[in-house]
């Protein structure tokens, strides 16, 4: 099974390299669904992406696309450092999304066939 591990350092909204990370995790999952696994990690302002009930006025859904990959059982992190220092500890995150650090991610790396960074 091949491994791929995205990660991504861009804000949810304002630009759409999370929406088209996002969008390459869910086409991945549903094409090589035997052969790939797919795990997503957020840096950086991508980490507010995790929190839920955002209403976004673009025409996509963070919250929604993030639920879609977990339900495809990819694991999605989100950097510790990075939620610390945007003052967003201790809030309600998406359900499935995990809190991790840069120990997790350098793991992820060297266990990976291929890394995509967006």
């Amino acid at each position: 099974m091949q491994h791929i591990v995205i990660v991504v350092n861009d804000a949810p909204y304002g630009s759409e390299k999370l929406f088209n990370a996002l969008r390459l995790a869910i086409q991945l999952n549903e094409q090589e669904k035997e052969r790939v696994k797919v795990s997503l990690f957020l840096l950086s302002d991508a980490v507010t992406a995790v929190l839920p009930k955002q209403t976004p006025n673009e025409g996509y859904n963070i919250q929604h696309m993030l639920e879609i990959i977990i339900a495809q059982s990819s694991e999605v992190k989100f950097c510790s450092s990075c939620i610390q220092a945007r003052g967003l500890s201790g809030l309600e995150v998406i359900e499935g999304c995990e809190l991790a650090t840069m120990d997790d991610l350098a793991s992820w790396v060297l266990m990976a066939d291929k890394t995509i960074t967006f």
